[in-house]
């Protein structure tokens, strides 16, 4: 038990698993924009600073970060450019996901009246599900999906699911630091990553058994 602790704390053992979970660490290519994009951006969670204020994450900020970038971008080009925020309470936290994320979008210059708000789903499963509707009824001509490289396989599965194929837009990567001595950010990664890999082992499992 001391030695996996090691492997996991030191990195030896995190690192591989961290690799599994984000096979690729970078978007392959710039995001295609058409006269109608939707930008869909991921929650990752909410937690109280030392201020007792309900804020975003740092992966989160990396992820609201590129969306505001794509959307930038996106708007120098297409007709329509919106940013679909999803995400709704799944820590029982003050406030949604969509909610905490929606006034850090409006400081990067993202209009209000171009943000879309999905505020109920508690899983990427419902992510997808909930976004998909969502875009079924606004009739894009193309999709951008932003998250972290960690969560975008299981992301791009559950999207599919419902028949939606997004552009993959990688906000940020984990990275494990090898050594001898154990590093509290190891175990984080190492987590993340066997949460990961538990939920694309489940959804495959659920895929055959006719549950998804």
């Amino acid at each position: 038990m001391i030695a996996l602790f090691w492997l996991l704390a030191a990195g030896w053992l995190s690192a591989p698993l961290l690799d599994l979970a984000q096979p690729q660490r970078q978007s392959a290519e710039a995001a295609t924009f058409a006269p109608r994009t939707a930008i869909i951006l991921l929650g990752g969670g909410t937690i109280y600073d030392h201020d007792h204020v309900l804020v975003p994450p740092r992966d989160v900020l990396s992820r609201i970060e590129v969306s505001a970038q794509n959307y930038a971008a996106c708007k120098r080009t297409a007709i329509v450019c919106q940013v679909i925020v999803s995400g709704g309470n799944p820590q029982r936290h003050s406030a949604t996901e969509a909610d905490t994320y929606l006034p850090y979008l409006l400081r990067q210059q993202v209009p209000r009246s171009d943000i879309v708000l999905e505020k109920s789903s508690r899983t990427t499963y419902e992510n997808a599900r909930n976004v998909s509707v969502i875009v079924g009824q606004s009739h894009y001509d193309t999709l951008i999906l932003v998250t972290s490289a960690y969560h975008m396989p299981r992301a791009l599965l559950d999207f599919r699911r419902f028949g939606v194929e997004p552009q993959p837009q990688i906000s940020s990567a984990r990275r494990v630091r090898l050594g001898v001595l154990p590093r509290f950010g190891n175990l984080v990664a190492a987590e993340i990553a066997l949460h990961e890999l538990i939920g694309l082992a489940q959804f495959h499992l659920y895929r055959a058994i006719g549950w998804f």
